[in-house]
């Protein structure tokens, strides 16, 4: 499996070297170059003049440094061995695709959705518009032998709280998006969230959507490693990801975009990011070393109603214009897409949803999108409050932290108090994993090709 940082500096030597140690890494790997705020929002003259005060920004501006220092950043470094992503969360990116083009990049992400609802009060039908542009500027890259790629990121969608089929709906359509303005190399993302069995089910319909609807498009599955609040104990992150790496291997995704130790604190370090592809890399193999060869990631999931929700959804939409852009945007309008807890002005607002105890997530309301009675065969939990909100929000930071202080307690030996837990409480909980070893063989690096037969 690949495993995939969320890393960008400001500084072209520290981005250089950031790149250098992601691909020395003992994984199989792809760089990423991650923008700063000032380049996402379109505001290049704040980002120039924070380079000229020495002003620390939280990525790269590649907008802003000329085309000859980004070149002396990749050079040596990007190749088909080590393809380099650019990230960027921007609603409006035409000027960064231009700027990746620009220095010999070709693949970068987000969407006309999935980069506009949550991260800015952009009007849907303006970022819709410039996603199509933005496509259209990455097919360019052709002329030069190459095929460009964009991995959506509608299955992130406000993840934490938002249900296994809007994510993959939006995902699908983002994707069907881009291939209708011409991308023939698609990646789909889904974010980890509170529970495995929703979490693999999940990924196993996204895949099988994927094959269904971009047959001729060459595609694989993306996850993410939990996009809410992390675990603050270094061994509550470690497990985090190493979970999300064991739930990629069986439900098949082929690349892992890892979180660090220090996620829950401060912008992780070029060392804590490379810890962190390493501890995924070596979860997936020792995942993989369990998994026999021959099993069909999903078999034996049960059914829970996330594929007839996310078709229904796909269908509704696609049902309102033969232009996927401008069925997008209707489908805002009418409510048939409808993000729980987003503000933009584009969004209902009319959906809610409720975390059960075991982490699974359930919808409390779904406005007026067409899944009513289709899942969750029981009556609806309870619309939150702000305090079940807050609670929710932290479920699995809370979740993980007692593991690894139960984990802990198990290490030091029987009758050990665990952290948090009232005076004279023990007890020796037996974690579900044992530890990950350290991998003491490099990794050999291959050619990234096509993952699909």
């Amino acid at each position: 499996m690949v495993v995939q940082p969320r890393m960008g500096m400001a500084d072209p030597q520290r981005m250089r070297g950031g790149l250098l140690a992601t691909r020395d890494a003992d994984a199989v790997t792809v760089g990423t170059i991650t923008l700063d705020s000032y380049t996402r929002t379109g505001d290049l003259a704040a980002a120039r003049e924070a380079l000229a005060e020495g002003v620390g920004l939280n990525g790269y501006p590649i907008a802003t440094h000329s085309a000859d220092t980004t070149r002396a950043v990749l050079r040596g470094i990007a190749d088909a061995r080590f393809p380099v992503q650019v990230r960027h969360g921007s609603a409006m990116p035409e000027h960064i695709v231009r700027a990746l083009l620009a220095v010999g990049l070709d693949a970068t992400e987000g969407g006309p959705v999935s980069y506009c609802l949550p991260y800015s009060r952009t009007p849907l039908r303006e970022a819709v518009a410039s996603w199509r542009r933005s496509c259209e500027l990455l097919l360019s890259a052709r002329e030069f032998g190459v095929e460009p790629h964009l991995e959506t990121f509608g299955g992130c969608l406000m993840g934490q709280l938002c249900p296994p089929s809007l994510l993959i709906a939006v995902s699908v359509l983002e994707a069907l998006f881009f291939r209708q303005h011409g991308l023939r190399s698609i990646s789909l993302s889904y974010a980890q969230q509170a529970d495995p069995r929703q979490d693999e089910e999940a990924l196993t319909v996204l895949g099988r959507l994927a094959g269904e609807l971009l047959p001729d498009v060459d595609h694989h599955v993306v996850l993410y490693a939990y996009m809410g609040v992390f675990p603050r104990s270094p061994g509550g992150a470690r497990l985090l990801l190493e979970d999300a790496a064991r739930l990629a291997v069986r439900a098949g995704a082929a690349r892992l975009i890892v979180k660090t130790t220090a996620e829950a604190h401060r912008i992780p370090t070029v060392g804590e990011n490379v810890r962190a592809l390493e501890t995924g890399a070596a979860a997936a193999a020792d995942e993989r070393s369990r998994t026999p060869l021959t099993a069909v990631p999903g078999t034996y999931i049960e059914d829970t109603g996330i594929e007839a929700e996310a078709r229904a959804l796909i269908g509704a939409v696609l049902e309102l214009d033969a232009d996927v852009g401008r069925a997008l945007i209707r489908a805002f309008a009418a409510g048939y897409l409808d993000v729980p807890y987003c503000l933009h002005p584009d969004n209902a607002g009319r959906a809610r949803t409720s975390l059960a105890p075991d982490g699974r997530l359930h919808w409390s309301s779904v406005g007026s999108m067409p899944i009513a009675g289709l899942a969750d065969g029981g009556p609806r939990p309870p619309i939150l409050g702000s305090a079940g909100l807050l609670s929710a929000l932290s479920h699995l930071q809370r979740t993980y932290d007692a593991r690894a202080a139960a984990r802990s307690a198990v290490r030091s030996g029987p009758g050990t108090t665990l952290v948090g837990a009232a005076p004279g409480t023990t007890r020796t909980p037996v974690p579900p994993h044992p530890p990950v070893p350290p991998r003491t063989t490099s990794t050999p690096r291959r050619e990234l090709g096509p993952t699909t037969p």
